[in-house]
């Protein structure tokens, strides 16, 4: 008897299934989180250390850069190795890392410490994303909510890293922020390595075509698309992350504190999370393509709105730009899914994750120089050059996906 037909194993087999999901959920939100501790604790080491936030904030590059390169080695090691087994390797790494920038005696130990933590941060994105798509069917009709609340995870990671951080460097120490995480991380990859069985005699069994085949020629247009697109929002997207808490600071009118700041950042970054719930319906009644533009356009609209806005209009701006930015991360899994075969689905990820957050760097050097130069109106007008390149790169990708599909449709035989 199969286990299809046979209801324990069923049962069983989708306990299984959900609890690898919420195991992703959670390490998608604690990868998050522990990326924007440091862009929280800066601004109360700028007194602590006596150096200027430019200089400071330039340190986490090492963590950013890292986080983009080394998704390329593994997405391309869970392919070939253990998906489950590297996913334990960010759990421990993640959690070891911490522990070594909040024991940091010196700026240089610190800046070594998060080059780490970027390099077991790296690992969520290509492997997890596989993993989930994998658990959730890569054609099922449950794939849009699974993928949007997972995308919610990630966001209420981001969201929380400011106010929680903010809180801990406020009320305890600023390197509790690192601790807390930790501990976390730590307890969180026992409990999965526990539960979770290996899983490298499965590889041989992964599908190896996609859903739509494509030619070569469609594949090379349609993946350099897809790259231009992750490079342009990685750039929206970590200036408005990274940067945030520091715009709050400076774009509201009153003085507040570092608890203050990091719950007002967590409150627009919670905007995301609910943008992500919505779009993860909005995929089961709407083209995706469709929804593409829309959101890539909306995003295009609140950055270069935030960029003249002050106060308390600037806040709803940044809401609108990162509630725009994030609904496009889902839309954008979904898209990709469908083109892309299991077998070898992290590499493929590994390649668009490496090229969303590699642009970290270039994020944080422009933050740096724009803000040095002429303040976050300067940044933000270059961030609103930037999301419109992303809008029109978008419409240009949504035609080629519509010409596929006509292509696809008139090729499937009549029923």
């Amino acid at each position: 008897m199969t286990s299809t037909s046979n209801p324990t194993a069923a049962q069983t087999a989708e306990t299984a299934r959900l609890r690898e999901i919420s195991f992703l959920n959670l390490a998608h939100g604690l990868d998050h989180f522990v990326l924007l501790i440091y862009p929280t604790v800066v601004i109360g080491l700028e007194l602590i250390y006596n150096r200027p936030y430019s200089e400071l904030i330039a340190l986490s590059s090492t963590t950013f850069i890292a986080f983009g390169v080394f998704a390329l080695p593994s997405g391309w090691l869970a392919d070939r190795w253990s998906r489950r087994n590297m996913m334990a390797a960010f759990y421990f790494g993640c959690g070891v890392s911490l522990i070594a920038i909040a024991l940091a005696p010196n700026l240089v130990a610190l800046s070594i410490a998060m080059f780490m933590l970027g390099v077991f941060a790296a690992i969520y994105h290509p492997v997890g994303t596989a993993m989930l798509i994998e658990a959730a069917g890569a054609n099922g009709r449950a794939m849009g909510r699974t993928l949007a609340f997972n995308g919610v995870c990630g966001n209420l990671g981001v969201s929380l890293a400011a106010g929680v951080s903010g809180a801990l460097a406020y009320w305890v120490h600023w390197r509790m922020a690192f601790f807390a995480p930790a501990f976390v991380l730590l307890a969180s990859g026992a409990l999965y390595v526990w539960m979770t069985p290996d899983d490298r005699h499965s590889i041989k069994k992964r599908v190896s075509k996609p859903a739509v085949p494509l030619t070569p020629k469609v594949i090379a247009m349609l993946f350099g698309l897809l790259l231009l697109i992750a490079l342009s929002s990685g750039v929206v997207f970590n200036i408005l992350t990274i940067a945030l808490p520091k715009m709050v600071d400076e774009g509201m009118t009153k003085d507040y504190s570092l608890v203050m700041i990091g719950s007002i950042a967590t409150m627009v970054l919670i905007c995301g999370a609910i943008a992500q719930l919505v779009i993860g319906r909005l995929v089961e009644k709407f083209s995706a393509p469709n929804l593409f533009v829309a959101v890539t356009g909306l995003g295009f609209f609140g950055n270069l709105w935030a960029t003249y806005a002050t106060g308390a209009p600037q806040m709803v701006a940044l809401a609108i730009a990162i509630a725009a930015i994030y609904a496009q991360v889902t839309v954008n899994d979904i898209i990709l899914a469908r083109y892309t075969a299991d077998a070898w689905r992290g590499r493929v990820y590994a390649v668009r994750f490496f090229s969303l957050f590699i642009s970290a760097g270039l994020s944080i050097a422009m933050i740096a120089l724009l803000h040095k130069s002429g303040g976050f109106g300067l940044v933000l007008g270059a961030n609103s050059v930037v999301a419109l390149a992303l809008f029109l790169a978008t419409l240009v990708l949504v035609a080629l996906i519509f010409g596929i599909e006509q292509r696809h449709a008139a090729a499937q035989p009549a029923e």
